[in-house]
């Protein structure tokens, strides 16, 4: 059994079915995250039989750094090699409220956006839940700090490692676990339109963000494969069933590229078609990768385009651009490890 696969109530119960006791599950959950203490033997209020037993059973996988590339900002990207070889990054961004890691969620992304290097190597796995718990413990411990926010945007669609990526959210939200607030986690999905409703039902206080980055099917449908099976009329749909049964604001990314998306004519289009919803524009920088044509658009014109949104009523902010002298797009360390 691997220890950090299993939500707190999970564990309870898998410890009952083994003969121990449910309060058993909180001990572990406060020696794994609150002490961060991974010897069996110094638990000391655990039953010395489940030590033992832990001693025995216990299954660990765990991550082993591969490379760390440090940006001048701040912001620190990690390539993590996984017990069966595969490479997953993780970054880890400095902002003003906090600091912020980018998780991975499955060993290459099947969804195949025209802008986005995790897309050039096709899934290979899902993640498992402790290979997510794992990137967040890593992190704190090399850089000896506590992460305060989490967002599940790195390589691969958390929707597609839907069991997965709910599991990991509620151990890193636990009480006795990491005691990350639920607002500050964010799910960023594609738009598979299904979990989103299924997200939705859930009803907790997480953070949803859709990437958009288009106001109409063709083009959206041009740079992200995805909008052929969930058009724009069916996404924004299900973004209003969220808002409704949760009262949460969406955020719709928006990733500017030049001559593409972000004329002041699109600003306009995409203002009219999330006219009404309870939600704001996160404006993207885009950071160019090696493998495809586009380019980012001049700051005057990501500048006239968030101007012309807030003009119209659309709340939106103009994401401050990280990691650029790095290989920071998702997906571009990992790639060029793998060439």
């Amino acid at each position: 059994m691997n220890l950090y696969d299993y939500t707190q109530s999970e564990l309870a119960v898998k410890l009952t079915t083994l003969g121990f006791k449910s309060f058993n599950a909180k001990q572990l959950f406060e020696w794994l995250y609150k002490k961060k203490e991974t010897d069996h033997q110094n638990m000391s209020n655990l039953p010395k039989t489940l030590r033992a037993y832990l001693d025995t059973h216990r299954e660990e996988k765990p991550l082993r750094l591969h490379t760390r590339q440090a940006s001048q900002d701040g912001t620190i990207k990690y390539l993590f090699r996984l017990e069966d070889g595969y490479l997953i990054e993780a970054v880890l961004m400095r902002h003003a409220y906090g600091k912020s890691l980018c998780v991975t969620t499955q060993v290459g992304c099947n969804i195949g956006c025209s802008f986005c290097a995790s897309g050039l190597k096709k899934k290979t796995r899902d993640l498992q839940a402790s290979e997510m718990v794992q990137q967040v413990l890593d992190v704190e411990a090399l850089e000896s700090l506590r992460v305060s926010h989490v967002v599940l945007m790195g390589t691969g669609e958390p929707f597609d490692n839907y069991e997965n990526s709910m599991r990991f959210i509620d151990i890193i939200n636990d009480h006795n676990g990491l005691e990350i607030g639920a607002r500050h986690i964010t799910v960023s999905t594609s738009g598979i339109v299904p979990k989103i409703y299924e997200f939705a039902d859930r009803e907790t206080q997480v953070n949803l963000a859709i990437s958009l980055h288009a106001h109409d099917n063709k083009t959206r449908s041009a740079l992200m494969p995805i909008n052929q099976a969930h058009p724009i009329e069916s996404l924004l749909e299900s973004v209003r069933y969220y808002v409704n049964k949760t009262n949460r604001r969406v955020t719709f990314e928006y990733l500017l590229l030049g001559g593409v998306n972000d004329s002041l004519h699109d600003a306009d289009k995409l203002s009219d078609i999330l006219r009404g919803i309870n939600a704001y524009v996160n404006l993207i920088p885009y950071n160019p990768v090696t493998e495809f044509d586009h380019k980012p658009s001049p700051i005057d014109t990501q500048r006239a385009f968030y101007d012309r949104l807030m003009k119209r009523g659309i709340q939106a902010t103009l994401r401050e651009e990280k990691g650029a002298d790095i290989d920071a797009a998702c997906g571009q360390l990992r790639t060029k490890e793998e060439r």
